[in-house]
C-alpha cells in the first residue's frame, strides 16, 4: 500500500513538472507540489529505513526512494532561488547511472506482469534522469522533449500504478 501511495505521488508531481516544462505552471507555483511529494518520499525513507521492522530490503528501498525525495526537493529549492539547476543536473546523472543496475536486479528478479511492469519504470526513470542531465547540466535544447517524457512518466510510472496499487488492483 505504501507503494501506491508513494508512486501516485510520484505520479502527480511528474505530470505537473511535465506541464510546467511547457510554460504552463509558472516557476513559484510548481514548488508546492515539488516539496509535498518530496515529503511524500521522505516519509516513506523514514519509515523504510527506520521504522519497526526494517530490513535489508526496505533499507534498500529507502536509499532508492530518496533518489526521488531529493529531486523533488531540488527543484523546489532551484524555483524559489531562481537558480539554473547545473547542480540538479548532475545529480541527475549520478541517479540516471544508478537506475541502470536496480533495472537490471528487479527485472531478474521479477516473476510477474506487475513486477516487470514496476522493474520497467525504473529503466523510463532513468531515461527520464539522463534526459534531466542533459537539458540542465550540459544544456541541450531538448526543454520540449523532456516536458512531454516527464508527463508520460508522470501518467505510466507514477499515477497509474500507484492508483492501481492503492485500489488493490493489480
Amino acid at each position: 500500500m505504501l507503494l501506491g501511495f508513494l508512486l501516485f505521488y510520484v505520479g502527480a508531481v511528474l505530470f505537473l513538472n511535465g506541464l510546467w516544462l511547457m510554460g504552463r505552471i509558472q516557476d513559484r507555483e510548481i514548488v508546492v507540489i515539488n516539496v509535498v511529494s518530496g515529503l511524500v518520499a521522505a516519509a516513506v525513507v523514514i519509515q523504510g529505513a527506520f521504522g519497526t521492522g526494517a530490513d535489508e530490503q526496505s533499507v534498500r528501498a529507502a536509499a532508492l526512494t530518496l533518489m526521488f525525495a531529493t529531486t523533488y526537493v531540488w527543484v523546489a529549492y532551484n524555483r524559489l532561488l531562481e537558480v539554473d539547476g547545473r547542480g540538479l543536473g548532475w545529480f541527475s546523472l549520478f541517479v540516471a547511472i544508478t537506475t541502470v543496475p536496480v533495472f537490471l536486479r528487479a527485472i531478474a528478479e521479477a516473476g510477474s506482469a506487475t513486477e516487470i511492469w514496476l522493474a520497467t519504470n525504473w529503466l523510463f526513470w532513468g531515461v527520464l534522469w539522463f534526459m534531466y542531465f542533459l537539458l540542465l547540466a550540459l544544456g541541450r535544447p531538448i526543454l520540449r522533449q523532456t516536458a512531454w517524457v516527464t508527463l508520460l512518466a508522470g501518467i505510466l510510472t507514477g499515477w497509474l500504478p500507484g492508483f492501481l496499487l492503492l485500489d488493490s488492483l493489480i
